[in-house]
């Protein structure tokens, strides 16, 4: 299935929603970065659920756009996990990194989609 890189990162966000993630961002750096059109942030309460929440992302994104990221990244410790999409970043991080790098102060000159707005875009996709 074909998708713009909005409807990628809202969907990453529900797939990490429906596993319990907590605090998801979605952050618009197109304009202010040519890393990538968007991050999707999202806190795990622990380095078990960190891991999950990016071997279930990678598996749905795979099932549902058969895309694979075009980078892995984590840490020795696995608190803070990275799948690199390309157009989409998406950063999994234990809940002590995510305070402690505050990725969003950083790159505060970005849009952020609401809530509401990418379970809107990503309903069709829901799990449960």
């Amino acid at each position: 299935m074909e998708t713009d890189s909005k409807k990628l990162a809202c969907v990453i966000a529900r797939t990490l929603d429906d596993k319990l993630g907590k605090n998801i961002t979605i952050l618009n750096i197109s304009n202010v970065s040519s890393l990538a059109d968007y991050f999707v942030i999202v806190t795990g309460d622990s380095t078990p659920q960190v891991k999950a929440l990016m071997n279930n992302t990678k598996d749905r994104i795979k099932e549902i756009f058969a895309r694979q990221p075009v980078r892995i990244e984590n840490d020795a410790k696995n608190r803070w996990n990275l799948l690199d999409y390309g157009d989409v970043v998406v950063h999994i991080l234990h809940k002590e990194e995510r305070e402690t790098y505050a990725i969003e102060k950083f790159w505060n000159n970005a849009f952020s989609i609401a809530e509401d707005e990418w379970k809107e875009l990503s309903k069709e996709f829901k799990t449960f």
